[in-house]
C-alpha cells in the first residue's frame, strides 16, 4: 500500500499524484489534506503517513508533499522503522531505494511538476533495495540507534 499526504503547498500535486499511482495500478490510501486550507499544518499529514508505514515498514511506501520537503521529512524521520528521503531527481529516488531501502519518499512541490514527480515516483516504486552488506550493515546500526532511542 502507498499512502500518501500533503499540506496546503503540496495539495494540488498530491491530488494529481494519487490519481496517477491509482491509474498505474497501485493501491492508494489518501490521508489528507482532503481539501486546501492554507491554515493547516504539514505536521499532521506526515506524521499520518508516518504512522501508517510504520505499521509494517518493509512493505508500505508513503508519499510525502510540503513546499520545500523539509518539513514533513523531519516529522516522518522521527517515528521508528521510517526512513524517509527528499529526492527530486530519478537518480537520487533511485539511490534512495538501493543504498538506505527508504520507505517514504518526499517530494518539493514548489520545485518540481507534476511530470517530474511523476518520474521520481516511478523510479523509486521499481527499484529494489540492493541487499549489498555495507548498505545492511548501515541499517542495523540505524536500527540500533531507534532502539536506543525509542523506547
Amino acid at each position: 500500500m502507498i499512502y500518501i499526504g500533503a499540506d496546503h503547498r503540496g495539495f494540488e500535486l498530491k491530488e494529481e499524484l494519487r490519481q496517477y499511482l491509482t491509474k498505474q495500478g497501485h493501491g492508494v490510501e489518501d490521508v489528507g489534506a482532503f481539501e486546501l486550507n492554507e491554515g493547516d499544518d504539514y505536521v499532521d499529514f506526515a506524521k499520518g503517513v508516518a504512522e501508517k508505514v510504520s505499521e509494517n515498514p518493509s512493505e508500505n511506501r508513503g508519499i510525502l508533499l510540503c513546499g520545500s520537503g523539509h518539513g514533513v521529512d523531519i516529522v516522518a524521520n522521527k517515528h521508528k522503522g521510517i526512513r524517509a528521503v527528499l529526492c527530486w531527481n530519478k537518480q537520487v529516488a533511485k539511490q534512495s531505494r538501493e543504498h538506505e531501502d527508504a520507505n517514504v519518499l518526499v517530494l518539493p512541490s514548489d520545485w518540481i511538476s507534476e511530470h517530474h514527480a511523476q518520474e521520481v515516483i516511478g523510479a523509486w516504486l521499481k527499484t529494489e533495495f540492493s541487499g549489498e552488506e555495507r548498505h545492511v550493515r548501515r541499517l542495523e546500526k540505524i536500527k540500533e540507534l531507534e532502539n536506543d532511542n525509542y523506547v
